[in-house]
């Protein structure tokens, strides 16, 4: 053995034991990202959606001001990327949040949270549109299955008491996906001059000015006092996990793994959503919340996972609002 190969084997076990806290870290990200979808549930059943959406972005934009400053590396903000900043917030923050929020209001976590895995689908069909990059058949398949889990899960609520409201609910978390998938892509120019720390931070108060005026519109005959504390301390989670921790975890988990690998840790998504559905809100599972969790798990490795030689589509370039 030569005085070189314990470095060598040391170093590989670094690098392996760095890819691994890698991996735990974007799973965690996104099943933060699931639980707190699932958890703006009982939410909506207290706060009005666009009062609650203007009040988790103040409670961020406290929070957030460090990250608003501008850093060594970041670059002057000129006319171009003040206009994608404010189309990322009009699409990621503010259109995103009443959809996504209306549609937990209406349907279920679970189902919330299988179809938010669609993003990876979205991303790369919406890429391919309006950015002309090259869809292959798996991009397409994925799309056809986020289209069959949709359809599954509102199937099953048809005959229902609730069905139109589930079926809207959907949609409108559908929505939320779409929303979210051009926020995506518009990140993918601003990145080059500013850091995601900074984008997220400038797009938060963007949204929150864009919200000020519904917010204060609800707030005005809300009765502040008959809130729990337990509601306002999950307010602050969601507000800070929806802003600030999904965002540090993604960020960290992507320093020691490739971006073209963490597209699959969506699937980590409707896994959280879930849980928290069915551990502490009540809801049941059934043949087709796993028939549709199996064309969110499918769709999600078709899009995400890297082909040899090719870096494949991956569903955020390092920041998102989800």
């Amino acid at each position: 053995m030569t005085p070189t190969q314990p470095l060598g084997e040391h170093t590989r076990g670094e690098a392996a034991a760095g890819r691994w806290a890698g991996y735990l870290l974007l799973a965690a990200g996104m099943a933060l990202v699931g639980t707190y979808v699932a958890l703006a549930k009982p939410l909506t059943a207290v706060f009005p959606v666009f009062l609650l959406a203007w009040l988790r972005f103040a409670i961020a934009s406290v929070v957030m001001v460090p990250w608003a400053r501008r850093g060594s590396r970041d670059a002057a903000i000129d006319a171009p990327s003040r206009r994608a900043l404010f189309l990322q917030s009009l699409f990621g923050n503010f259109l995103f949040s009443i959809c996504m929020l209306t549609g937990v209001s209406l349907t279920s976590a679970t189902a919330s949270g299988v179809i938010l895995s669609s993003l990876p689908a979205a991303v790369a069909a919406l890429s391919w549109l309006f950015l002309r990059e090259r869809v292959g058949l798996r991009v397409a398949a994925a799309v056809a299955l986020a289209v069959a889990g949709l359809g599954i899960l509102t199937l099953a609520r048809a005959g229902t008491a609730d069905a139109a409201s589930s079926a809207l609910g959907n949609l409108l978390v559908l929505g939320a996906v779409v929303c979210e998938a051009i926020y995506v892509i518009l990140g993918k120019k601003l990145t080059a001059t500013l850091s995601p720390k900074r984008i997220s931070a400038l797009i938060n108060l963007i949204g929150l000015a864009l919200m000020t005026p519904l917010g204060l519109w609800q707030a005005w005959g809300f009765d502040f006092t008959a809130v729990s504390a337990g509601i306002w301390a999950l307010l602050v989670f969601y507000a800070l996990s929806a802003s600030m921790f999904s965002t540090w975890l993604w960020l960290s988990g992507l320093r020691h793994v490739p971006a073209s690998h963490s597209g699959v840790f969506t699937i980590a998504m409707p896994i959280a959503a879930s849980a928290v559905g069915v551990l502490f809100l009540g809801e049941q599972l059934g043949i087709a919340h796993a028939l549709a969790f199996g064309c969110a798990a499918l769709g999600v490795a078709l899009v995400a996972w890297p082909t040899s030689g090719s870096a494949g589509p991956h569903p955020r370039s390092g920041q998102s609002s989800i």
